[in-house]
């Protein structure tokens, strides 16, 4: 029934936001067919694109894993970790998630050379600049309190920090 919760979160909100509606804005301007964007598989962008969407999707894949092996829930605001996850990437960034999924839409503008996906991107890249520090980290500190307190004093919310923060205390985060 768990793994209902975690594909139902992924299917919903980045499938969404990677894959609905960047096709349906491709739809909507009647950008070339899919195999147009291909042709030329010597191009640097298509080669850029490639290395943009794999590291974005592996990025999403694993920090979203985090949350279902060892936080018991799930990326979706209405099914949250039950415990505060600081694995992996989130000992370097706070929104390691949010990262691979801007990396995958970058690779999408590049790939189709669309500029309604940019604004697309745009609008989702502000969107989580204002949600994440207005929303999600408050509700964070409510669930989590000292425990998180202590993780966004040390580990940058954007830019990643060089060395893994290493979180002091029996906390088996």
């Amino acid at each position: 029934m768990f793994i209902v919760r975690w594909l139902a979160a992924i299917l919903i909100l980045p499938c969404t936001g990677v894959i609905g509606v960047p096709w349906v804005l491709l739809w909507l301007t009647r950008t070339p067919n899919w195999g147009d964007c291909f042709r030329s598989v010597s191009s640097p962008s298509i080669w850029a694109a490639g290395i943009l969407a794999l590291s974005g999707l592996a990025l999403a894949i694993w920090t979203c894993s985090f949350f279902f092996r060892f936080g018991e829930g799930t990326a979706a605001p209405w099914d949250p970790p039950k415990r505060f996850v600081v694995r992996g990437p989130y000992r370097h960034v706070r929104n390691p998630m949010i990262a691979g999924i801007f990396l995958i839409l970058s690779a999408e503008v590049l790939l189709f050379s669309s500029l309604a996906i940019l604004a697309w991107e745009c609008v989702f890249v502000l969107g989580n600049l204002l949600y994440i520090p207005l929303v999600e980290e408050k509700t964070l500190l409510r669930r989590f309190g000292a425990e998180y307190d202590l993780y966004r004093q040390h580990v940058p919310r954007w830019i990643p920090r060089l060395r893994a923060w290493k979180q002091d205390g029996p906390t088996d985060s």
